[in-house]
């Protein structure tokens, strides 16, 4: 059979006329057969959360040698299950499905997991880790300091600018107001952070001007979290002649150092909390024992009088005076 040829182009006709719905469709299911589950890992760009629970952003590759960009969907199902606050520029992995957006052309990658690139290796290099150190005993139960029961001052090792620090010190003054607060600053993410950290633990060691130390920082991702996953920072706290409260991320965060340190808390502010006392609480125990302690007062006074009063009858009962007169008249 002979192709007709279009005078106006000067092409061969197709044997076949798609329509554009027809079309995409087409592509759409080749791509779903081609690629029904793939893992793309690029850098962030112009995430958004729609009011529907929906997120929106693109995967971008600048390192390729010519850039390349790729638009994803989210749906609020798949955005739920996120453990971590995505932020502009940041390296993650996705896992999902190749598809086109019908409306537009469009290719995009729908989402269904996303996480921080290379959280893998770093989630093994933490258990390598801590299976060393507690090996050498350095996570040892037997180790571990009592915390002092009324703490006069107590030290915070953390940045001055991280929300942890105002947890922390709302916490304090809200339940132990009359104790002092020092802070050891300390870059708490980055890569001079682990130095900082020693060297604030350190310090403060040597100073003892507090009785126990808060090392903390508020959640983020384990890549975030990483400088207290430093083997240098979870000696310095393991040597530090102050019991060690460390209270980083959140409940479900755990590091190298929550191990080392005498006792871990969940979260900045509960690391507060845990180390002093409620004033309140402490005042209502002192009224009740102050209430106890008169009474006690008050019976001793009681039994005392009571004693008294028997020791008087008897004495009258036995008319000392009277024998005495009748002695003198027999002589």
């Amino acid at each position: 059979m002979i192709d007709r040829v279009s005078p106006s182009i000067g092409l061969r006709q197709p044997r076949q006329v798609y329509t554009v719905a027809a079309l995409l469709n087409a592509v759409a299911d080749a791509l779903q057969a081609r690629f029904a589950l793939v893992t793309v890992q690029g850098e962030l760009s112009g995430f958004n959360r729609a009011p529907s629970g929906h997120c929106y952003f693109s995967l971008k590759d600048d390192q390729a040698v010519e850039p390349a960009l790729v638009r994803c969907a989210m749906f609020r199902r798949a955005a739920a299950m996120l453990d971590f606050v995505p932020r502009e520029g940041q390296l993650v992995e996705v896992r999902g499905r190749l598809a086109l957006y019908h409306a537009r052309g469009d290719l995009q990658l729908v989402v269904e997991a996303m996480r921080p690139a290379g959280q893998g290796a770093l989630y093994e290099q933490f258990l390598r880790l801590k299976a060393r150190l507690e090996a050498e005993g350095l996570f040892d139960p037997a180790r571990k300091r009592p915390l002092p029961a009324y703490p006069r001052a107590v030290g915070v090792v953390t940045s001055l600018n991280a929300a942890a620090l105002r947890d922390v010190l709302t916490a304090l003054a809200r339940r132990a107001p009359h104790v002092g607060v020092i802070v050891y600053p300390a870059s708490v993410q980055g890569a001079q952070a682990p130095e900082e950290l020693v060297r604030a633990i350190e310090l403060a060691g040597a100073r003892r001007e507090v009785d126990t130390l808060i090392v903390c920082r508020g959640g983020g991702s384990l890549e975030d979290l990483w400088s207290f996953n430093d083997e240098r920072v979870a000696r310095a706290i393991a040597a530090c002649p102050l019991p060690v409260v460390c209270g980083v991320g959140h409940e479900t965060d755990f590091t190298i150092a929550d191990f080392a340190a005498d006792l871990r808390a969940p979260t900045p502010s509960a690391a507060a909390e845990l180390l002093v006392p409620n004033r309140d609480d402490l005042m209502l125990r002192l009224d009740g024992l102050r209430r106890r302690l008169s009474v006690l007062h008050r019976q001793q006074l009681q039994q005392r009088a009571q004693r008294a009063d028997r020791a008087w009858l008897r004495l009258h009962a036995l008319r000392p005076q009277a024998r005495l007169d009748a002695g003198r008249a027999r002589r």
